[in-house]
């Protein structure tokens, strides 16, 4: 869903009445800094706000361009380039709207809460601090263990690292989707074209790709760090659908010590110190697809489904995963009832193929699942056309570097194709491929992957290291 911007418009002149309507935009997502290690988030969550700090600064609205807050900036005595600083109040003030998700971050290591923008940038000179105030609904409140180091800066827009967001949201909303929660009737049509406009994946591939779904009811997207599996994954199914209805598309995550009672179903304990029965996932989600329109498709999506145990998780549903026994039943486990899965169920698993640390996968699930190799998309149409609207030298020459990588990745017989460094690391809105992001995503991203990849060789890479710096230096 999308909708009006709300930022200033430059005043109407005899020329410009094309301007009188704002652009359309989508949903941005952004991660934020309540004060260091959250010091202010008591305060905020408990008054419904947001507020950035630079209290020296007048309203925001007065600054006409960055260059007026960096010169501001400047003039106070903050000294320095001040490029974070001043891009966090511009975004707080002009690129923020309405709708937008923001996630409240404590240091690195934590998100403390969600929320959605309720209102416009404001400023209330009133305040002792942190002067420059947006509305906020906090909907999540708590504290959750961040996935990896989250960056320092204040104000990060997130919105085209798809799978950052969807991790976030994952976490924290409990597998709610990303996109905006809307009913069936009134979902967004999403097609082919639609699908191509947002993966970096032919129309060749992409054909190949549905007609594997189609066939085998079951497919595993498998590629290296970075080339969007999950987003592919979850526009694969809108595409198939034909609209964007999250209500058809649920997600999991597998991990060492998933079993069949978290997947599909077991007893639980209850507060009288006795056990139920309890539904898992999978079981639900059939016997929602089973009530609904046999025509019409759901897809149960599995993220690392690589770091399960498969035989312990499916049990006797590996049989009923093929789709020729799509229909068939068997009796349950734990219920005294028969079960089958029914034939608009699709399940699409997710698989990095840089991870050593897991088993080669089960030959059972090999021959049940279609194989689809995702690879790094930095020659794609789609990529070329990110490049160009960022306009950034930097981060032309950073891809010319991360494409020589790829190439001694790949030639690299302890390595292979299934460790090159994907294109989603340099996916990012347009105006927010700043020299600091980039710096953080060699420094902070590339290279400890490289550390890791060669960690017997540290000369080699080392010497990458050396050649990604000098690009961001």
């Amino acid at each position: 869903m999308e909708r009006w911007n709300n930022k200033p418009q430059p005043e109407a002149s005899e020329d410009s009445e094309d301007l009188e309507l704002a652009e359309p935009r989508p949903r941005h997502y952004w991660l934020y800094s309540p004060g260091p290690q959250a010091s202010e988030w008591d305060e905020f969550s408990s008054e419904s706000i947001m507020a950035i700090g630079w209290d020296d600064l007048d309203d925001l609205s007065t600054y006409p361009s960055r260059e007026a807050i960096r010169q501001a900036l400047n003039v106070d005595g903050a000294g320095g380039s001040q490029t974070n600083a001043t891009l966090a109040l511009w975004q707080f003030q002009n690129d923020m709207t309405v709708g937008d998700i923001v996630y409240a971050k404590e240091g690195r290591q934590k998100i403390v809460g969600r929320g959605e923008i309720t209102s416009n940038a404001r400023f209330e000179p009133e305040r002792e601090s942190y002067r420059h105030v947006r509305s906020v609904k906090w909907t999540h409140i708590g504290k959750w263990d961040h996935p990896g180091d989250a960056v320092t800066k204040t104000l990060t827009d997130i919105t085209k690292d798809h799978d950052y967001v969807e991790k976030l949201e994952a976490l924290i909303t409990d597998e709610v989707d990303t996109e905006q929660l809307v009913s069936p009737s009134t979902a967004p049509i999403y097609d082919k074209a639609a699908f191509l406009s947002e993966v970096y994946l032919s129309e060749t591939r992409y054909v190949r790709l549905r007609s594997l779904l189609g066939r085998k009811k079951n497919v595993i997207l498998a590629g290296p760090p970075g080339v969007g599996k999950t987003y592919a994954a979850k526009r694969l199914a809108y595409s198939i659908m034909g609209t964007k209805d999250p209500s058809r598309v649920q997600m999991i995550q597998f991990h060492q010590s998933y079993s069949y009672e978290d997947f599909m179903m077991g007893y639980r304990p209850t507060e009288n110190g006795g056990f139920i029965i309890s539904e898992g996932p999978f079981y639900r989600f059939c016997e929602k697809a089973r009530a609904d329109d046999a025509d019409r498709p759901y897809f149960f999506i599995i993220d690392e489904i690589n770091r399960g145990n498969i035989s312990k998780i499916f049990g006797e549903l590996l049989m009923l995963i093929e789709s020729d026994k799509r229909g068939q039943e068997l009796r349950l486990l734990y219920k005294n009832e028969t079960f089958s899965i029914p034939a608009n169920v699709h399940i699409i698993g997710m698989m990095n193929t840089a991870d050593r640390s897991l088993a080669v996968l089960d030959y059972a699930l090999r021959r049940r699942f279609g194989f689809f190799e995702l690879a790094p998309a930095y020659e794609s149409a789609g990529f070329a056309q990110w490049i160009q609207s960022a306009d950034n030298p930097m981060l032309n020459r950073l891809v010319s570097v991360i494409l020589d990588l790829n190439r001694e990745i790949i030639d690299d017989p302890t390595l292979g194709q299934g460790f090159a460094i994907g294109h989603s690391f340099l996916s990012q809105p347009v105006g927010n491929a700043d020299e600091a992001w980039l710096y953080s995503v060699v420094e902070d991203e590339i290279i400890p992957l490289l550390n890791e990849y060669w960690f017997d060789e540290p000369v080699k890479a080392e010497q990458w290291a050396d050649k990604l710096r000098a690009v961001v230096a």
